[in-house]
């Protein structure tokens, strides 16, 4: 697949986005801190976007035909350059059902090395590779309907029948949410370590994002479970263990 055109933007119709902050305003407890790294002059994050890429894309193929078939693996890589947008990475789908991976300007300026930039990009495809956008779109649609019959049980009219039952699908989808990370963090473990860049290193930037904690129905994890969950993968990988 073409991947050299990487600068577009696309109208996104669908998306599990992996939101990449800006650096918090307070200092991490002193285990979570890392070696600080000065930004990345545009020159070197645009050489570092193309090497990551032309590794990644193959591997990531692969690994999509061979846990997904059936599934489209004919990955569109893209960069965002709307202007003002935060530090991001995304999966989506366009109007085809094409998979799409997604990065903004300022999340190219923010990584601080190839790991990070290819363990985002993992993570971004093990959304796709596990089929999160429709497993995310059925349990929307599972809560929303139980929730929408419940408030009509009680006699509710039509507007809040639907009103409550767009509450139950949110609150449906954002239960699941963090789960979904977790296992998109594992499967951006595997691809990035199959490529040959370290992850555990890239796993370092969320030492500088800020960090969700348990906050009810949050759609991301804490970053130290994060940062766990690449440990743990990377641990059996290197045993020779199946991932």
């Amino acid at each position: 697949m073409p991947m050299r055109r990487l600068i577009l933007v696309l109208p996104f119709i669908l998306a599990a986005c992996v939101v990449v902050g800006p650096p918090p305003t307070t200092q991490p407890p002193p285990q979570q801190t890392v070696t600080a790294q000065p930004r990345l002059d545009s020159a070197t994050a645009a050489a570092n976007f193309e090497r990551v890429v032309n590794r990644m894309e193959p591997v990531v193929t692969q690994e999509c035909r061979a846990r997904a078939p059936g599934r489209r693996c004919d990955f569109l890589v893209v960069v965002d350059t709307s202007p003002g947008l935060p530090p991001n990475a995304f999966q989506t789908l366009d109007r085809d059902g094409r998979p799409v991976i997604g990065f903004t300007l300022a999340l190219l300026a923010d990584a601080r090395n190839v790991d990070e930039l290819a363990f985002i990009f993992g993570h971004e495809a093990g959304h796709h590779i596990a089929g999160h956008i429709p497993r995310r779109t059925e349990q929307a649609r599972t809560g929303a309907l139980i929730a929408g019959a419940l408030a009509a049980l009680t006699g509710a009219d039509d507007i809040t029948v639907e009103r409550v039952a767009g509450i139950g699908g949110e609150i449906a989808a954002r239960r699941f949410a963090p789960a979904f990370e977790l296992e998109a963090d594992e499967m951006g473990t595997v691809l990035a370590w199959r490529a040959g860049f370290d992850p555990e290193r890239g796993a370092q930037f969320f030492s500088r994002i800020p960090d969700p904690g348990n906050a009810f129905l949050a759609t991301h994890p804490p970053n130290a479970q994060r940062q766990g969950v690449v440990r743990d993968t990377m641990a059996r990988l290197r045993a020779g263990g199946r991932v």
